[in-house]
């Protein structure tokens, strides 16, 4: 049965294979491999014998699908300081005396163009062989022709070209194939072996190619005799060799035989333009020739790709441009330069202008640095909008007024924009000194006519502002100070800058005062922990980068575009400093001031002919409970002789109301403080909890005591105890906080000066250092001792005037008594009427061994602390009452002598009681 299935095979292969045999080599189908490799191997040979068929196409391994790859015969080049990229200035630099100065940064980085081609050394010499064969490949002595026979008779022949150009086929006899090429070949031969030998069809394929001796000399990096194959070119003979050295020329790459020169290729051509039709194929004992560069030439600046180019005769600058792939966007072609050296040996300027054709065609001269300037920043005539509007930017100035640039409030403005307050920045010089104009968006786009809108000019910057900073949403804006500031790690509140920005108008603003006014930003978190000295160092640091961002505000295309968020201050920060550097004796400083009820105090400019109106709406109008009738002025009168500060009332209710009489117009340096209105107050709560008949929060006025609001709550509950009665405040709770830092630092100063204890023992930094991070956890309370017991009784000494968001909580009756401290178990007992201090202690277990017994004290259930003495702990009178927490120091001996653990120690645990205390409100 196998006997048969076997015929079987051979069989349908052999037919399918008849009826498909073409006069090229069979190529087998999918289904023909498949069948073929169920054949036994002397089958597989013999049916690939007789039909002429490549045994590795039928077994899936054909040829044709050879992966053709290049042995790796370059490996990096070892780095040393003469290597090819160093520049020719370096080069010269070297040669001269150390008394040289240093060139220009931007020489040392250029780099020579087209050496990275050749940044490794070769590692074999051994000849490429297996790549596709051209059809235009010339034949010669040493070829291997693979003939192929198939048909009546197959068989397979690899024969070598003699010396003489010809090849022996069997049968045929000699065959001359001097000057054919590859194509020409297999031609010839196919329609010989047709004519001459019937039934029989062929096959031409290259076997091996012959090998060539060639010699690559000159400047090479590694010069030398290589074996390579003889379809290798000028450039894969430089690969070979590792390409050039740091003084070979790359524009005249030449290749010599018989010593006569027959071609010389420019590398500049394959590596600018792509072109490599002067790469000729090399030949058996031809000599490629490297010769040393020739002259160099630098161009840095605005091109596309600045480096040190070689140079060729009568080549132009324009031609130089061209090698550097032209010129950028940003290029001011018009002046540029040529760093020359003359005669003298001296380095000459001259400037050429790559825009004429007498700067283009300017002939380039070996040493040459050529340097294509950049255009400038600077807008020509652009108006500049930003702060509260739908699209800030830059706009073509044409003749226009304010309402043409912002047409609608609707679709211009957002909605959080101040519609009396706008202001234009103009400048008035060549210097860049500007002044500033007031104006009324909402007037100047809704009444056209109107005074307000201004007429513009080039250069102006139209400034909308937000009329509250609080509503916006400042993450970006915090996002891009914290990218380009370094060490700044958060940002807090709502401003970049925290500055007294009264002092900035009216001090004389040298580099001293100017960083004062700038360094300080407001809620800035700096990374690390640094000390205090050198956080403020680093605050310092980081306050100035802020400063010089939003200095340059007006040309800043992200700080433009995020002008929208920006407070007040910040918007006007570089027109106020500006006014100020530009200030001076015959021209005094064009800032005012305002203080007080008012929404945006702070520093203003001051506008042309600006009355106090005007500042009244620079700075967002009156707060509520603002004093009308009267405000105060205050001037700096200067003359010759002296300088004085003079006061004025304005009767602000009139100014408001329109008289021009009191309307008075400002001058530089002048402040006006708004007035609160006498008796005036922001609205005051109190907050009642626990046992009072209507607990709630109360409204207060000023002078308002304790027992009032207490009786407004309808007085106590039957399950009230006053005695114990929490009472907190915010003003003591912030000088809790103050004092907890004070003592902190006192205690690390105290801990690092005594390194040793009077007993000689070290300090137990461990211990040391857990107690700074619990007294550093700590939070403050701000519980305030009362006796409401007395204040029931109308003892007014008692009582307590009241302060905005106090809160007194009322608990019920206490019933336990708490131990804490060092005694061996912590805990809250049962209060039991008669039981002394003693007891207490007992039932816990006793003082620890560390427990300093001779200090131990009771904070009563009101907050207070009570110090015991023998002769009152001996008396009936003085008992333990509910509510109370006994506490047993730390022995501030067994401390080593430290003296502020107890204060420490007291503090925490005093702490940990309050906190007990009003964990429940």
């Amino acid at each position: 049965m196998l006997h048969k299935t076997k015929k079987t095979l051979i069989a349908g292969l052999s037919a399918f294979i008849i009826l498909t045999t073409q006069v090229n080599a069979v190529t087998p189908t999918p289904e023909m491999i498949e069948q073929f490799k169920q054949l036994p191997k002397s089958e597989q040979e013999r049916v690939a014998s007789q039909y002429g068929i490549d045994p590795s196409m039928l077994s899936g391994s054909s040829n044709s699908s050879v992966n053709v790859t290049n042995p790796n015969v370059v490996n990096p080049r070892e780095n040393d300081n003469d290597n090819d990229q160093d520049s020719f200035e370096n080069k010269n630099n070297k040669k001269k005396s150390e008394f040289d100065f240093k060139e220009d940064s931007d020489k040392d980085e250029l780099k020579r163009f087209g050496y990275e081609m050749f940044e490794g050394e070769p590692t074999t010499f051994a000849p490429v062989t297996d790549v596709p064969i051209p059809s235009d490949y010339m034949v010669g002595p040493g070829d291997v022709i693979k003939v192929q026979l198939y048909g009546k008779e197959s068989n397979e022949y690899s024969l070598t070209i003699n010396r003489d150009g010809t090849i022996q086929i069997p049968d045929l006899g000699p065959v001359s194939v001097v000057g054919l090429s590859f194509s020409d070949l297999r031609q010839e031969l196919t329609k010989r072996i047709k004519q001459q030998m019937i039934g029989i069809e062929s096959n031409i394929s290259m076997g091996e190619l012959r090998s060539i001796r060639i010699f690559i000399a000159g400047d090479a990096y590694k010069p030398g005799s290589y074996t390579v194959s003889s379809l290798s070119t000028i450039t894969q003979a430089l690969f070979v060799a590792g390409g050039v050295n740091e003084i070979g020329s790359l524009r005249n790459v030449q290749v010599k035989r018989n010593g006569k020169l027959i071609g010389a290729f420019d590398l500049y051509d394959l590596l600018l333009r792509g072109d490599a039709s002067g790469d000729i194929n090399l030949r058996s004992g031809d000599v490629v020739f490297i010769p040393s560069i020739g002259g160099l030439v630098s161009v840095a600046g605005e091109v596309r790709r600045p480096a040190i180019y070689e140079l060729k005769k009568n080549e132009t600058i324009a031609d130089v441009i061209n090698m550097a792939a032209g010129l950028n966007q940003g290029a001011y072609p018009k002046n540029s330069s040529i760093e020359r050296y003359n005669n003298n040996g001296l380095k000459t300027i001259i400037n050429v202008d790559l825009t004429s054709p007498k700067g283009n065609n300017t002939l380039a001269k070996a040493g040459d640095f050529v340097r294509v300037k950049s255009a400038s920043n600077q807008y020509e005539d652009a108006i500049t909008v930003l702060g509260a509007v739908v699209r800030p930017g830059k706009y073509q100035w044409k003749q226009q007024r304010i309402s043409d640039l912002l047409p609608s409030i609707w679709g211009d403005l957002l909605l959080s924009a101040d519609l009396d307050y706008g202001l234009i920045v103009r400048e008035i010089n060549q210097h860049g000194d500007i002044e500033t104009l007031q104006f009324s968006p909402g007037e100047a786009i809704t009444a056209p006519n109107s005074i307000q809108n201004l007429a513009l000019q080039p250069r102006d910057k139209v400034m909308i502002f937000n009329f509250n900073d609080d509503t916006q949403n400042r993450f970006e804006l915090n996002l891009l100070v914290k990218k380009r500031v370094s060490k700044v790690e958060s940002l807090k509140g709502d401003s970049l800058l925290d500055a007294d920005l009264f002092k900035a108008g009216f001090e004389t603003l040298d580099n001293t005062v100017t960083n004062k006014y700038t360094n300080e930003i407001a809620g800035v978190a700096l990374t690390g922990d640094a000390s205090k000295e050198d956080q403020i160092e680093e605050q310092n640091l980081v306050g100035t980068e802020v400063a010089k961002m939003l200095s340059n505000l007006f040309e800043d295309r992200d700080l433009i575009k995020l002008s929208s968020v920006m407070s007040r201050k910040e918007l006007l920060f570089p027109v106020v400093t500006k006014l100020t550097q530009q200030s001076n004796a015959q021209q005094g400083i064009k800032i005012v001031a305002i203080a007080g009820k008012i929404r945006h105090p702070g520093v203003y400019p001051l506008t042309s002919n600006a009355k106090v109106t005007d500042l009244l709406k620079a700075a967002g109008g009156l707060l509520e409970g603002a004093y009308t009738e009267r405000a105060e002025l205050t001037r700096t009168h200067t003359t010759a002789a002296m300088s004085d500060i003079i006061h004025k009332n304005i009767n602000l209710h009139a100014v408001i109301n329109g008289n021009q009489q009191e309307d008075l117009e400002l001058e530089g340096r002048d402040m006006v403080t708004i007035l609160t209105t006498p008796e005036w107050q922001e609205r005051k709560i109190i907050e009642i909890k626990g046992e009072v008949k209507f607990p709630g929060t109360y409204n207060i006025r000023r002078g308002e005591t304790l027992s009032d609001v207490i009786a407004r709550a309808g007085g106590y509950t039957e399950y009230a105890y006053p005695s114990a009665a929490v009472f907190v405040r915010e003003s003591v709770r912030m000088q809790e906080e103050l004092e907890i830092k004070k003592l902190a630092d006192q205690l690390r100063r105290d801990i690092a000066t005594r390194g040793v204890s009077k007993d000689g023992l070290a300090v137990d930094y461990s211990e040391a250092q857990m107690m700074l991070t619990d007294l550093a956890n700590i939070k403050a309370v701000g519980r305030l001792v009362i006796d409401l017991n007395a204040l029931k009784l109308g003892i007014k000494e008692a009582d307590l005037q009241l302060e905005n968001n106090d809160v007194l909580y009322v608990p019920t009756i206490k019933q336990t008594v708490a131990v804490m401290g060092e005694v061996q178990h912590p805990s809250t007992h049962r209060f039991k009427e008669g039981l002394t201090l003693d007891d207490y202690l007992v039932m816990s277990g006793g003082p620890r061994e560390r427990g300093d017994e001779g200090r131990v004290y009771v904070i009563k259930a009101n907050g207070s602390v009570m110090m015991p003495t023998h002769n009152i702990w001996f008396n009936t009178e003085s008992q333990i009452v509910a509510g109370d927490t006994v506490i047993v120091p730390l022995d501030t001996e067994y401390k080593d002598n430290l003296t502020l653990w107890s204060q420490v120690t007291q503090i925490i645990y005093n702490t940990a009681v309050a906190f007990a205390a009003v964990s429940g409100i």
